[in-house]
């Protein structure tokens, strides 16, 4: 699907729904995928990009942010605290704080580096035990303990189960948030993002949808 599809299916959700236009910005999910493809994009005025890995990003992005202005990265992918630092110096937004440990990494080196990038909760909604967040019932406790910590949480994240419905899961995230006071719902991908831009959701990560199936070695 062209990139400027996605954009008009977006656009088209907020307006059925009520949504200021604009109000959802799409983060092209470029994980495992072939320069050229990225570079495409690039090309056409995206900016808004996500990688699960620290160290794909580390040997794609600066050359790129060399190459194109105004470039926004996001972290969707698990951080291990040993990437922590790394990972502050190269994105500008990390999704994916989900434990205390990283909480009080991530706490430590903003004041070592004097700058933090947007963070975001990850809350596990489905409450599975194979992937990585926060359960729900210890969200707000633990939006708590980092707010102690100095760091300032902009909003929350969440990947729902492939076989349940979504907007249930997206309802519950923004539950979540609101009684948190947080703004930014980051949840929604290329299968399900019309119904994450419904539940209220300021970014949707799509990827497939928009470079096509993954390149693995």
């Amino acid at each position: 699907m062209a990139l400027s599809d996605i954009l008009q299916k977006i656009r088209d959700e907020e307006a059925r729904v009520g949504r200021e236009a604009g109000s959802t910005r799409l983060i092209a999910v470029s994980k495992v995928q072939p320069l050229e493809r990225v570079v495409s994009v690039l090309d056409e005025g995206h900016r808004l990009f996500g990688e699960n890995k620290v160290q794909e990003a580390a040997g794609k992005w600066p050359d790129l942010r060399a190459r194109y202005e105004g470039i926004e990265l996001h972290l969707i992918g698990p951080l291990q605290t040993n990437k922590a630092r790394q990972a502050m110096e190269l994105f500008d937004a990390i999704e994916t704080v989900d434990r205390p440990k990283l909480a009080k990494t991530i706490a430590r080196l903003a004041d070592e580096l004097g700058h933090c990038p947007k963070l975001f909760v990850q809350v596990n909604t489905g409450e599975e035990e194979q992937k990585a967040g926060v359960m729900p019932g210890d969200a707000d406790a633990f939006i708590a303990d980092c707010r102690d910590l100095g760091l300032t949480i902009a909003g929350l994240m969440c990947i729902p189960p492939v076989d349940e419905e979504p907007s249930l899961h997206f309802a519950l995230l923004a539950k979540i948030a609101a009684r948190n006071g947080l703004d930014e719902l980051s949840m929604g991908m290329s299968g399900d993002f019309e119904k994450a831009v419904a539940q209220g959701a300021t970014y949707v990560r799509v990827g497939s949808a928009i470079f096509g199936e993954r390149v693995y070695d």
